[in-house]
């Protein structure tokens, strides 16, 4: 099992494909696994890793609280004990997050970052979002929680469309074979809650790309409008009709337009 010790931790990832690096960074609750859709077209022309962040899946949960900036210091630590200098970064949600911060500490380590529904900040609204899902953890069933999740994250469209429902109904029943601790949540969280970047994002020099979609609850537009336009030279591309999973929503078109991003970066 692809263990390795970084920064204080064990962290588990998973490897897909060959050539240049490509660190793939999850958001809360979630594992490096559920990467696989994306990293079946990016092995082609990337080595692929898929870690689990800690607080979740196969990597260790130690009390919290984190922060997005100890989580970078994870990712630095896992690319030393895999011989990586340098290499791309994507983040979904908390993992762009991570990825903020990862160039912003370690800026020699990043060679580009695609942020997919990120932020540079927290408002009151987001922040009670990130509570209500630490408090409703504890007190619903698995299926309700994985209810609210998609309730949270995916638009109307793919509600309405019948395939999608099907496979995100019975997705629900589906058992978790490691199902994330409360106080791995807990600590997650508060890395999301906490971070602030604002006052930093335009010391980032590489190149980068903020996308998202327009029909985004969790986190709203204004949050990649504001992250993007405080990194320098930052593109910005929202999905019409999407939400926060706008990567499963517009999946063949989001495949290949971040292949072809990270091929021309």
């Amino acid at each position: 099992m692809p263990v390795i010790d970084a920064n204080g931790i064990k962290l588990y990832y998973e490897e897909r494909g060959a050539g240049d690096p490509l660190v793939m960074i999850m958001g809360i609750t979630a594992r490096g696994a559920v990467w696989e859709k994306h990293a079946a077209c990016w092995e082609r022309s990337f080595r692929c890793i898929l870690p689990d962040n800690r607080g979740v899946g196969l990597s260790d949960k130690p009390e919290g609280p984190y922060t997005s900036a100890q989580m970078a210091d994870d990712y630095a630590a896992l690319m030393d004990e895999l011989g990586i200098a340098r290499a791309r970064v994507i983040g979904c949600s908390m993992g762009s997050i991570i990825a903020q911060q990862l160039a912003l500490r370690h800026p020699q380590r990043v060679r580009s970052m695609v942020l997919m529904c990120t932020w540079a900040r927290c408002d009151r609204y987001a922040r009670d979002v990130f509570q209500h899902i630490i408090d409703i953890k504890s007190r619903l069933r698995p299926e309700e929680f994985a209810t609210y999740i998609q309730l949270l994250i995916f638009a109307k469209p793919f509600w309405d469309n019948d395939a999608a429902y099907t496979e995100m109904r019975d997705g629900r029943t589906v058992p978790d074979p490691l199902p994330q601790p409360v106080h791995g949540l807990e600590g997650q969280a508060a890395a999301c809650m906490n971070h602030n970047t604002l006052g930093d994002l335009d010391r980032i020099g590489c190149p980068c790309l903020v996308i998202g979609g327009r029909s985004d609850i969790f986190t709203p537009v204004w949050m990649a409008e504001e992250t993007a336009a405080r990194i320098p030279g930052c593109e910005l591309h929202l999905y019409e009709g999407a939400g926060h999973a706008f990567h499963w929503e517009k999946i063949d078109d989001f495949n290949p337009r971040i292949r072809e991003w990270f091929l021309a970066h």
